[in-house]
């Protein structure tokens, strides 16, 4: 169970990729986005953790896929998959 749905809002992604990874020149597997602020970063299945990261850093604790047809949600801090 998810204790934190009030840190979900509406957002506006922030880039079309992963800005650190490409700052990086690595690549990434699938894309997150942060549901707090829009900050867009690559998936734990990806060398960098940089979605995870951002989420722990920011205490910002929804990320959201931004894969094209998926919809879910993953709660970082409570470890609950939000349909």
């Amino acid at each position: 169970m998810c204790t934190h749905l009030d840190a979900v809002h509406e957002v506006e992604p922030d880039a079309e990729g992963c800005s650190e990874c490409a700052a990086l020149g690595d690549p990434w597997f699938h894309l997150r986005i942060c549901m707090t602020c829009g900050h867009v970063a690559c998936c734990d299945s990806s060398k960098n953790r940089h979605a995870s990261r951002h989420a722990h850093d920011a205490g910002h604790p929804i990320l959201a896929s931004f894969e094209p047809g998926e919809s879910w949600m993953w709660c970082v801090v409570d470890r609950a998959y939000l349909d």
